[in-house]
């Protein structure tokens, strides 16, 4: 559809002198999308749709920011930082830089358009419509607007397939209440998840200052403590107890809470003083030196049962609001009497985690039962065998005997080794995304693969060993990160940790596109093992890549030793017996029948796929459960160039970060 013209962008240089070698970028009455495939730039940090320029025939523009880094505005004396969802009115004369002092260009209006008594700003409403409307409509409107250009970038060529798949995308999605999209762009937007289903899959947690659409169907702490909660107990590593309290501040009425923290002595003292007088704190022992209580967990008891959850964030401010993290719960129903002595995998990974804990005794009022004793073994009295996952922990100690394959890495091997994939997962990739690293070497680093490539093939033949790529921020990542230089105080690890020579054939970038999560530094902690969008399996957990979390083999391979407390989910292609509509929270029907919505599914295989899937093809297996997880980052991630430096906070800074500061930051 033909529009008027209604001004155009001039390229300047760094001396805003007109660059003549550049062509002028004609501005249309209506939407014009700014971006890396039509400003005559060579840049990885502009997105594909940078930015939108909307323009009306009397003269005025809008101009809100898509991408995931920032521009700049310059207007008058005035310059002015707009972060991805941001918009502004863009007049004539005013300067702008794609990247904050890169890329200028003039906005010139046409003469016969310049109406200086007509600059009127667009309503909240209006401009916030370009970006909302149904996501298979608007996967077709991308996929028509990209197809020639877009298609090389899109994931193992399904730009070709996505538009004849998207339709049995949403057929499929129908069936087990989680939807997903194959288009790749933007596409955390078509993650939705039923409450029937949730366990099945994890969630993102909110970030400020993304656009709308990035923080579809995630979570803040005040989705996951809710409700008539009776007992709390939030194992963390940082606790910061102001904020929780002003976060949540539901956790004032709940009759007891027990933290369980890995805080240093002074803030430990902090919070004896600040603490509710109905709180118990609780730091687990460290039989060995160097390590953390570091597992990131809430177990919540109700009248109707309890939710477990288990995630990656801090219980502080900037690790909930700021950060990628992730989110993974389940709810399960109090045991009828007479299935007491009754157990499964995960209840008794849960119970001895629990006990390894050495959690302090205290007791709690129950409606139904009276006054119960509240310990590990508390926990034995709820109905696990509906659990979606399996759980990963470690707990310092040395590991021999039949605790060989309890813990770490090696628990998770011995789970890996009793199941069957697909044969397309034979020798696939491996992924290490985390916050932290250890001091490394090359035969631990093989320890770890071959645990992690563990798991048979449907002839009973091993999966082989697969190669890993590690996902870590670089340095200009973090520079123009939501938090500038700020954030890396989130990504610890020393220069001789990064620059060890034998990591570099790992090293892999941090872009998270379709999640808008890109300036949104990972504190997230993922393991997978993948091929292409299909996925074998998923670990969301609070280990870091380092033996202290995952353990170390010694004496011959017969000893595990580990110094710190983790705690995982572990989603598997495992058979879907039940649904999962039993609520701790909500009144419903179902909440005695843990069948759900997915009644009719009984006895089908999951399939767990990225955002990203592009849909089934003809070797599918038509009869398993697509599950789609929220993989926050690109697969298969793309590997450092020459000039990428992965990030150490040890390192020194001179280059400013989007809020002017250098690293260390100078006060």
């Amino acid at each position: 559809m033909a529009s008027s013209q209604i001004g155009i962008l001039v390229p300047l240089n760094k001396n805003l002198e007109k660059e003549k070698s550049l062509p002028e970028f004609p501005i249309s009455e209506g939407d014009n999308v700014i971006g890396r495939n039509n400003v005559p730039v060579t840049d990885k940090r502009l997105s594909r749709k940078h930015l939108i320029l909307s323009a009306s025939s009397g003269g005025s523009t809008d101009l809100r920011v898509e991408g995931m880094n920032p521009v700049v505005i310059n207007s008058g004396d005035q310059r002015k930082l707009l972060n991805s969802g941001e918009k502004v009115t863009f007049r004539n004369g005013d300067i702008l830089e794609l990247i904050p002092g890169s890329h200028y260009f003039k906005y010139e209006i046409l003469s016969n358009q310049r109406n200086p008594g007509a600059v009127s700003k667009r309503s909240e409403d209006v401009s916030e419509c370009t970006n909302v409307g149904d996501g298979r409509k608007r996967a077709r409107e991308d996929l028509n607007a990209g197809a020639s250009t877009e298609q090389s970038t899109l994931p193992h060529g399904i730009g070709r397939k996505l538009k004849e798949n998207i339709d049995n995308v949403s057929v499929e999605s129908k069936k087990q209440n989680l939807s997903v999209s194959g288009n790749s762009e933007e596409a955390i937007r078509h993650f939705h998840v039923s409450d029937d289903v949730l366990p099945l899959t994890f969630r993102l947690m909110k970030v400020q200052g993304l656009p709308e659409w990035a923080n579809t169907s995630c979570v803040s702490i005040d989705n996951v403590i809710e409700g008539d909660v009776l007992v709390a107990v939030l194992s963390n590593y940082m606790v910061d107890i102001d904020w929780l309290l002003s976060a949540c501040p539901m956790l004032k009425k709940v009759p007891q809470v027990l933290v369980v923290h890995g805080e240093s002595d002074g803030t430990a003292d902090y919070m004896k003083r600040n603490k509710p007088s109905n709180w118990i704190l609780h730091k687990p022992p460290l039989p060995i030196a160097y390590g953390t209580h570091h597992s990131k967990a809430m177990l919540l008891v109700y009248p109707r049962g309890v939710r477990v959850i288990v995630h990656t964030a801090n219980l502080i401010n900037v690790d909930w609001n700021n950060k990628s993290q992730g989110l993974w719960m389940q709810d399960f129903p109090w045991k009828d009497q007479n299935e007491a002595s009754k157990g499964c995998p995960f209840e008794s990974d849960l119970i001895d985690y629990l006990q390894a804990l050495k959690l302090p005794e205290f007791t709690a009022n129950f409606p139904a039962l009276g006054r119960l004793k509240i310990d590990a073994s508390f926990f034995k009295k709820f109905n696990y065998g509906n659990a979606a996952v399996r759980l990963i922990a470690s707990v310092p100690g040395y590991h021999s005997g039949s605790n060989l394959k309890k813990w770490g890495h090696m628990k998770l091997r011995s789970i890996l080794e009793q199941c069957t994939f697909d044969d397309e997962f034979k020798k696939s990739p491996l992924i290490y995304q985390f916050s932290s690293l250890g001091s490394l070497d090359e035969k631990w680093m093989t320890e770890l693969r071959t645990s992690l490539s563990s798991g048979l093939s449907a002839d009973k033949s091993a999966l082989g060993l697969g190669e890993p790529r590690i996902i870590w921020p670089t340095v200009e990542d973090v520079r123009w990160s939501l938090e500038g230089y700020a954030a890396g105080n989130a990504v610890p690890s020393p220069i001789k940790n990064v620059e060890k020579e034998f990591l570099k054939k790992y090293w892999a970038k941090w872009k998270a596109t379709h999640t808008g999560r890109c300036r949104a530094m990972p504190h997230i902690k993922t393991f997978v093992r993948y091929n292409g969008q299909n996925i074998a399996w998923f670990l969301l957990t609070s280990s870091n890549l380092s033996k202290a979390a995952w353990g170390a083999l010694q004496k011959n391979n017969s000893q595990l030793m580990i110094r710190s407390y983790e705690l995982g989910v572990l989603f598997l292609p495992t058979v879907v017996k039940n649904g999962f509509g039993f609520s701790c929270t909500k009144d419903k029907s179902s909440c005695k029948d843990t069948s759900g919505s997915m009644a009719n599914s009984r006895n089908r295989k999951i399939k767990l796929v990225s955002l990203t899937w592009p849909g089934r093809d003809d070797h599918d297996d038509s009869n398993s459960e697509v599950v789609p997880l929220p993989v926050p980052y690109e697969l298969p991630p793309k590997l450092y160039s020459s000039q990428d430096v992965p990030w150490s906070w040890e390192r020194q800074y001179r280059q400013k970060d989007v809020y002017g500061q250098v690293w260390p930051r100078q006060v």
